[in-house]
């Protein structure tokens, strides 16, 4: 109908359609991220509940009782709202608006309109359905990812120790009510913000919320204090207690806590990162491309002086074919895919962006225990500073240091274990040599303890023993030695002097060296006068001890582990253990893991201390081992890792590791062993404590990158090709050898399930060091464009020769279908290379053929869609083009392989 129009109102009338439709699309997107959004929670005022004393508090939580509420009460308030705003349910439609958009849209709906404008309604309704069902499509997966991510929550929820009914009971952290009591100890993640009640020793980590690295003691006087880190009177949603144990009501949960808060004024749009970012660029690409492409195909025909509609429905055609319509939606297809089969293999990944993360991971800070090694600590020896006994082969001497070392070890409650794995290996070690705390003494009747605690390097107790009172103490050697003055031997008690020291220190050394952990154990009579019962046992206490003798324990070293680390070291992640055992234990642990080699280096605590921040970040890349660490230590180690640009993944599984884990951009925790506290902080817990599982996390991510690299070729790749292809038939003829219809068709078939196919596939189990070898650079980089000039060549090559072959031998429509089959075939062709391992991809490479060929080869259809039914030559020249151009694909990846290996080769021998 614009045939013959004059040049100069066409192109003011072009103009003018492509403003209306730039604007509208405008207001579509920002409308479609504003319905994107969550709404904003709702205000809640704040009550400054640290200044009011406790039972105040209570009273104004609708007149709460210490005893805490009732079923039906917390039920109650549970439905009349007192219970802040739960997370949103996800919604098809807000995951529909948002997955609109996105930057390719507008250039979809705009070739919808230019197709409408020029009369091709039957085409602009094509373009729209691709277009909605590929956000449909993106949406489904975003749903499907929200709701594993909420099962992933559940499975990892916060415990809370709750008074209901009188009763401590234990609950999920989401079904508490302001004005229920809870109860907390050290290793609990505080699960709503709470206004403490009472409190004895009580230390809390608040890191992940004030940023303050040191613990912050608590008690439940009021204070006034404008700032969260001075609030000793409060306890918040997160953080993690370090020591003690405390009561307290709750007074805010869900987004109503400081920790709710934070996140809701941060709330908006996520920064890109990763693949996101990566695949953000190349739709930046894309966009300029296709709409430089669609000009030139534009010019040319007004060049030639064809008609205006034939142009611009070419160049329409051209556009919408060089949008990857998959590309939305692919890294989180990929994403979660990978999360579900990690959940399968005992890895909860808490979000699946998690994933791509880990693809980047090139710094791996493992705790030792229990990850490195079997975890299963045992009581191997005991020595009396001389001689060194067997559990089976213990004298009166070994038995008394066993009896005080396990009036040092804390009561299990009930059936309950001990929390501490080295207290559990004391407790069955006595058990099984038939060693009481009795043991030596009348009796024993403890009256106060001090608990271990990784800053303190003890566990001490007080006991009633009849006509006496004996602190027993049990820790690491270098912390009690010096708060030793005696040592009790055979022939009784004698001066610690200086050579006896250099013994002690000599024997702990050589069991040490051999791979033990060392424990010391030493007491001190308190005398006979009556002590108060509620005397408070200090730090101070804990001095001018008797030295009794060491625990030998045992952790032996996984078998698999040696394999699983020298893989990763292979891959170029940094292997760093850090440990609180004895530099000795520790260096012959990791030089039996060839984690220790001769170019690494070992550091202590103390030494770390030591160092300014400058002098650690010259000194980490050589580090492989942090001995007697403590959670600052780990913490600062992250940080200096992270200043230096590094992807730090931690491993843990204690209360001690949470901070660190926390910090790390990807925190690993162990759900087996795991305390609350490292299960909380982390992104990934290893259900089954396993090395190797963590090594399948890492593969996983690894994979993903080069999935998504290849997807992405098959994406970019095949549709710059299709455009090469098009530019050079119009050219040469003029007209556009393929249609809008037949390009949208060729985009379905080779983009969509091929694609996606490839990039859900599961890694392949025999090239694991391949994958831990890939990563940002190496997939997304150099790597990337060479696939997608490789498949853009060899598309383009098979498809316009299959057309100028059967141009030379047919009419038009006839050279037009044999070209879309080639185009097709040799796209799925290349496919089959890259995931013909997969029986999925296998499966959609093989669906799409047949449908290409039941749309050629059915008149009605073939003609709907711009083809021609093809005979044994036209299918013969097709085919045959399309092999061509799969070999040559596979000939071209080989050679620029064979270059980038030679180039490797070459850096890494100068």
């Amino acid at each position: 109908m614009l045939t013959g129009a004059d040049p100069r109102l066409v192109s003011r009338a072009m103009t003018m359609v492509t403003a209306a439709v730039t604007a509208a699309l405008g207001e579509g997107i920002w409308a479609a991220r504003e319905l994107g959004r969550r709404p904003p929670p709702p205000a809640v005022p704040r009550t400054p509940w640290h200044i009011l004393p406790a039972e105040d508090c209570l009273a104004l939580l609708d007149n709460s009782r210490p005893g805490g509420l009732s079923t039906e009460e917390a039920a109650r308030r549970r439905q009349d709202g007192a219970v802040s705003m739960q997370a949103t349910a996800p919604s098809l439609v807000r995951a529909f608006a948002a997955e609109l958009a996105n930057p390719l849209t507008p250039v979809l709906l705009g070739g919808a309109a230019l197709s409408a404008a020029t009369g091709s309604v039957l085409d602009a309704g094509l373009v729209l359905s691709v277009a909605i069902g590929s956000a449909f499509a993106g949406a489904v997966q975003q749903i499907r990812a929200d709701r594993a991510l909420a099962r992933l929550f559940a499975v990892s929820a916060v415990p809370a120790r709750v008074l209901r009914d009188g009763e401590e009971t234990k609950l999920p952290a989401d079904d508490l009510v302001p004005g229920d009591i809870i109860m907390v100890g050290a290793g609990d993640v505080v699960p709503a913000d709470c206004r403490l009640l009472s409190t004895t020793g009580l230390d809390v980590d608040e890191s992940s919320l004030t940023g303050e690295s040191m613990p912050v003691t608590k008690s439940p006087g009021p204070v006034a204090a404008a700032n969260l880190a001075d609030r000793s009177s409060m306890i918040y949603e997160g953080t993690t207690v370090a020591g003690g144990r405390g009561a307290g009501v709750v007074v805010a949960t869900g987004s109503a806590t400081e920790a709710g808060r934070s996140m809701a004024a941060t709330a908006g749009p996520a920064r890109l990162s990763g693949v996101e970012a990566r695949l953000s660029t190349i739709t930046d690409l894309t966009i300029p491309v296709a709409l430089a492409a669609a000009g030139a195909l534009l010019a040319s025909g007004l060049i030639r002086g064809l008609p205006i509609r034939d142009t611009l429905s070419a160049g329409v055609a051209l556009a919408v074919a060089a949008v990857p319509e998959g590309l939305p939606f692919l890294a989180t297809a990929a994403q979660l895919s990978a999360a579900r089969r990690l959940s399968a293999r005992g890895a909860l990944v808490r979000n699946p962006r998690t994933i791509e993360t880990l693809g980047r991971v090139d710094v791996l800070g493992f705790d030792k225990t229990g990850t490195l090694t079997e975890g299963r600590i045992r009581l191997h020896a005991v020595s009396d500073g001389t001689h060194t006994a067997a559990v089976t082969e213990f004298g009166a001497t070994h038995r008394r240091v066993l009896a005080a070392g396990l009036r040092a070890t804390p009561r299990g409650k009930g059936k309950k274990k001990l929390p501490h794995p080295t207290d559990r290996a004391v407790q069955k070690g006595a058990a099984a040599a038939a060693v009481t705390r009795e043991y030596g003494l009348a009796v024993w009747s403890p009256t106060a303890s001090l608990p271990f605690e990784p800053g303190r390097g003890y566990h001490a107790a007080v006991g009633d023993a009849g006509t006496t009172t004996v602190l027993s103490v049990k820790g690491a050697p270098e912390v009690l030695l010096p708060r030793c003055a005696r040592i009790r031997t055979a022939d009784g008690t004698a001066p610690l002097n200086d050579r006896r020291r250099a013994r002690l220190i000599q024997e702990h050394s050589r069991l040490a060296g051999a791979g033990y952990r060392v424990l010391a154990v030493a007491d001190r009579d308190l005398g006979s006068a009556p002590r108060p019962a509620d005397e408070e046992l200090t730090d101070d206490s804990v001095a001018e001890l008797a030295f009794l003798g060491f625990l030998v324990l045992s952790d032996p070293v996984r078998t698999t582990a040696g394999a699983s680390l020298e893989a990763l070291r292979a891959a170029g992640v940094q292997v760093l253990m850090m440990t609180g055992d004895h530099p000795a234990t520790a260096r012959t642990i990791a030089t039996e893991l060839g984690v220790l080699t001769d170019d690494q280096i070992m550091l202590t605590g103390v030494e770390l201390e030591a160092m300014d921040d400058e002098a650690l970040d010259a000194v980490l890349p050589r580090v492989a081992v942090i001995a007697r660490s403590t959670p600052l230590h780990k913490v600062r180690v992250v940080e200096a890792y992270q200043r230096l640009g590094k992807t730090v993944a931690m491993t843990g599984d204690g209360a001690n590791d949470a901070p660190a884990i926390r910090l790390a951009d990807v925190g690993l925790a162990l759900g087996r062993r795991g305390t609350p506290a490292a299960r909380a902080a982390a992104d990934v817990i290893v259900t089954d404590d396993q090395l190797n599982t963590i090594i399948d996390v890492l593969v996983e991510g690894r994979s993903m990158w080069a999935s998504v690299r290849q997807a992405l070729g098959i994406f970019v790749g095949g549709n710059l090709g299709e455009i090469a292809f098009t530019l050079l038939g119009s050219m040469a003829t003029g007209r556009s050898p393929l249609s809008a219809r037949q390009l949208l068709l060729v985009n379905l078939l080779t983009d969509l399930a091929p694609a996606l196919a490839v990039a859900l596939r599961e890694p392949d189990p025999e090239a694991t060091g391949q994958l831990l070898s890939e990563g940002p650079e190496r997939s997304l980089g150099t790597a990337l464009n060479r696939e997608i000039a490789v498949r853009a060549v060899a598309t383009t090559l098979a498809a316009t020769g299959a057309w100028i072959i059967a141009r030379l031998t047919g009419r038009r429509r006839h050279a037009n279908t044999v070209g879309l089959a080639a185009l097709v075939g040799s796209q799925l062709g290349q496919t089959l290379l890259v995931g013909g391992r997969s029986r999925t991809v296998l499966l959609s490479i093989a669906a799409s053929a047949v449908v290409l060929a039941a749309i050629v080869q059915m008149p009605g259809v073939s003609q709907f869609f711009g083809c021609t039914p093809l005979g044994p030559a036209g299918w013969s020249i097709a085919i045959g083009a399309s092999l061509a151009g799969t070999l040559l694909s596979f000939l071209l990846q080989a050679s620029a392989g064979l270059q980038s290996a030679a180039g490797h080769l070459w850096v890494r021998a100068r």
